[in-house]
């Protein structure tokens, strides 16, 4: 039986604070294995396990190494950076039935400054926008529910996110639901400390975490679902 991976190797960090570094095309290349075992390996592990877990909780969302776990190229078409390679290692958990990068899901990285872990939504098209404030205008208890309760702020904490001045157009400057509807972005989450990534404990961490925010996502996404 296969070892259950939990953590990355502390060379994984060693190898990401050195790509960070030097991160030119002519250093990578002669490491690109070193990188492959030492990084990408481990998160593949790890995006296995949880979908296997997310079953019990998530079965709504995809988790696969094929579509969970990004690549380490960047794509430097339409940026000013022109660094070839990004130096943290990310994976993504998006909706069934939504493109990858539409819709709410969970995620997290892994870098040389920090982890994070969470999810949310984090750039919803205008239509989106709209479909989710409406929702969250008519289940407002349900919504609070969820990111009010005492074990979410405990855990998680609280609502990030880009924010507009006033409440949007289409909904009364008093509306009960008015600091939740002036979110552009709906993100949650907690930062942990790089070398925690390296922790026997990081795994059920992540995993309790996922468990927390997983209904906060099931939540965002019920009005891009329906029909």
């Amino acid at each position: 039986m296969a070892t259950r991976v939990s953590c990355f190797p502390p060379e994984a960090l060693a190898f990401l604070r050195a790509l960070k570094r030097n991160n030119r095309r002519e250093w990578f290349k002669p490491r690109k294995e070193e990188y492959e075992t030492l990084v990408r390996a481990p998160m593949i592990a790890i995006v296995e396990r949880l979908a296997d877990d997310f079953r019990t909780f998530a079965p709504d969302l995809v988790v696969s190494p094929k579509t969970s776990v990004y690549r380490v190229y960047r794509d430097t078409r339409f940026s000013e950076n022109k660094t070839p390679y990004k130096t943290h290692v990310a994976a993504i958990f998006p909706s069934r039935g939504l493109p990858k990068h539409q819709g709410a899901g969970l995620y997290f990285h892994v870098s040389p400054e920090e982890v994070w872990v969470g999810g949310g939504m984090y750039a919803p098209d205008t239509s989106q926008l709209q479909a989710v404030r409406e929702h969250l205008a008519s289940h407002l208890k349900r919504l609070k529910s969820i990111v009010e309760s005492p074990a979410f702020r405990r855990e998680v904490g609280s609502l990030e996110g880009e924010r507009l001045k006033r409440v949007p157009r289409g909904f009364p400057g008093d509306h009960p639901a008015a600091d939740y509807l002036r979110y552009r972005q709906f993100i949650v989450g907690r930062e942990f400390p790089a070398a925690f990534a390296t922790s026997p404990r990081f795994y059920d961490a992540i995993l309790k975490l996922f468990q927390r925010v997983a209904p906060f996502s099931r939540f965002l996404n019920e009005p891009l679902l329906k029909g």
